[in-house]
């Protein structure tokens, strides 16, 4: 099972809030097995050429710096390896590696950074962000992190430090929020810090069954996160991963949901809702309920169909 970590901060929080406690603390719906969820449904590991690499698009790639997080979240397309210490935190040999096969792929042009999360490593954050911001053909990069959710006293001078290596290339943060008892006055501080190194702060959030699968929720949610300067980006559907079932939403509930805001937010507050594609190539975008349209089926970018895969209810 996924290991537990949680800051003296998230167990306060987790102590008060239950949406919250839901996200970081383990369930016993955890041990459930079937046969609808996978353990790696993104086939990261069959797209690594180097150790912490992920290159499943022509123009971009992932960077795994660490498998490490201040705390875990329950719900992780990446528990199959996250916590899991032996996988440790890349070095500068992995770096190395990594810095060669993007010059041997000059169509790559975007780094994204995640893990584990990238700003509880800043000493190797800083040393990634100095080799890669060399080269002339990288054009964008962005970094994930929940820290501010998970500890935010740890959004400090080193992290501000490594993050402004990058000068020549917009910084796009992309940050997790998936409820609103989530915006905290320390939140708020970390976030105004990483606003001063950054381009952009961008939000991705997930679809929680118990958690936020409710119209009134994510709706305080996106209004509050444009009120302090970040931009909601992504509302996806739960990954199928092995052990997070409990967290899927009936998808019909979600598109519903998904009309209902697109009526009541702001433009600059909605964003896209979106599945990623189990075994297949992109995120693709789900229509609110404005037309007509399957909702039992979908392609990806490669024109591959799928089906929409429900858990019980």
């Amino acid at each position: 099972m996924l290991a537990t970590r949680l800051s003296p901060y998230l167990k306060k929080l987790t102590a008060k809030h239950p949406a919250i406690y839901k996200q970081f603390v383990p369930s016993v719906k955890e041990e459930n097995d079937n046969k609808i969820t996978l353990v790696d449904p993104l086939t990261e590991e069959h797209f690594t050429p180097v150790r912490g690499l992920v290159h499943k698009h022509d123009n971009r790639v992932l960077v795994l710096l660490t498998m490490n997080c201040s705390a875990y979240c329950r719900f992780c397309t990446r528990r199959r390896k996250v916590s899991d210490i032996a996988q440790g935190v890349i070095s500068e040999a992995d770096l190395d590696n990594m810095v060669k096969y993007i010059k041997k792929h000059p169509k790559i042009k975007e780094l994204i950074f995640s893990g584990g999360d990238p700003l509880t490593v800043p000493v190797i954050l800083k040393k990634a962000l100095e080799k890669f911001t060399k080269l002339s053909q990288i054009k964008v990069i962005r970094v994930g992190t929940r820290l501010m959710v998970s500890d935010p006293r740890l959004i400090n001078e080193k992290v501000l430090d490594a993050l402004r290596v990058v000068k020549k290339q917009p910084l796009y943060l992309m940050v997790h929020f998936e409820h609103p008892a989530e915006i905290t006055l320390a939140t708020i501080k970390a976030v105004k810090k990483l606003q001063t190194v950054s381009t952009m702060l961008l939000c991705q959030s997930v679809f929680l069954k118990g958690v936020n699968d409710n119209v009134e929720i994510l709706e305080e949610l996106f209004s509050r996160l444009i009120e302090i300067g970040v931009k909601p980006y992504y509302l996806s559907r739960c990954d199928y991963v092995r052990g997070a079932e409990h967290f899927i939403v009936p998808i019909k509930k979600e598109i519903k949901i998904f009309t209902e805001l697109r009526i009541r937010l702001s433009g600059i507050a909605c964003l896209m809702y979106i599945i990623d594609v189990p075994g297949g190539m992109g995120k693709v975008p789900v229509p609110a309920d404005f037309w007509q349209f399957d909702c039992k089926q979908y392609t990806d970018f490669t024109g591959k169909k799928f089906k929409v895969v429900e858990t019980k209810k």
